[in-house]
């Protein structure tokens, strides 16, 4: 099985696994826009990982920012023969809205090949996006459609949660529009009455030190942000598994972060 086909079945979040996992926290983090104190910040959170499905949010600024994303709800892209089809909610016409909930690879694949090598690889050093390598897997020329689903392209829960910070404060070199589209793609709806709450899940496998997949050992992220009032909240959790947990890893890793804010004495309540 290839690099690409492990890393996005993890990234599919629709697996289940036997339950005998040590789970790991690498990091949680959180910071309010606008501050430089973390709320809080508990493990290694310099620790570089494949962004995997987190990655959507810099796909959808760059989709809506150069008009291949339009809406929502457009374009609505048919699926065919030949697509990464191993989930299958993947099979059938896929709008942005339907591709962020889904984690939709091939959609991902598409919109980053309307890109082109060129205008991909500018955004993401202009994203200061984590290592900024969209080489992809060594030698095999395919860092268009494969950089971040475990491959070359890593960032870390500290640059998540700065480049969630940049997006916010609008700092980055997209348009408002494209800010506000995607934050309405990420949309994950109200925790505790009054925080409303943004954020995109990601799985996959890490690196071992032999720089080969740890295939049974995946990686869960959460990333986003929270808001109230004027108040906004970045966030990035990274989670690690010794064996493939029961449930999905992105999914661990959101209800972990969330606990930890908004829980009856989490940090936000």
């Amino acid at each position: 099985m290839s690099r690409m086909i492990i890393a996005a079945a993890a990234a599919t979040l629709a697996l289940t696994f036997p339950a005998s996992a040590d789970e790991r926290v690498v990091c949680t983090l959180a910071l309010e826009v606008g501050t430089t104190d973390a709320l809080i910040r508990e493990g290694s959170c310099e620790e570089r990982m494949s962004p995997a499905s987190t990655f959507k949010v810099a796909i959808s600024l760059m989709g809506f920012d150069t008009g291949i994303l339009t809406a929502p709800d457009a374009p609505e892209w048919p699926f065919q023969d030949g697509y990464a089809d191993w989930n299958p909610k993947w099979k059938k016409a896929t709008t942005p809205k339907s591709w962020m909930q889904d984690s939709v690879v091939w959609f991902s694949q598409r919109a980053t090949e309307q890109l082109g090598p060129d205008r991909f690889a500018a955004y993401v050093d202009d994203f200061d996006y984590g290592n900024e390598d969209v080489s992809g897997d060594k030698g095999k020329g395919n860092g268009l459609i494969n950089s971040w689903l475990s491959s070359s392209l890593q960032i870390s829960p500290e640059e998540q949660v700065a480049f969630l910070t940049r997006m916010l404060a609008g700092r980055l070199p997209v348009s408002t529009q494209a800010v506000q589209q995607t934050a309405e793609l990420m949309d994950n709806s109200e925790q505790s009455g009054v925080w409303h709450v943004y954020g995109k899940t990601g799985a996959g496998m890490p690196f071992g030190e032999d720089g080969e997949l740890l295939k049974g050992q995946p990686f869960g992220w959460y990333v986003g942000w929270a808001e109230k009032g004027d108040r906004k909240i970045a966030f990035a959790r990274l989670i690690r598994f010794s064996e493939r947990p029961e449930g999905a890893p992105g999914l661990i890793a959101r209800d972990g972060l969330m606990n930890v804010l908004f829980a009856p004495d989490g940090l936000l309540n």
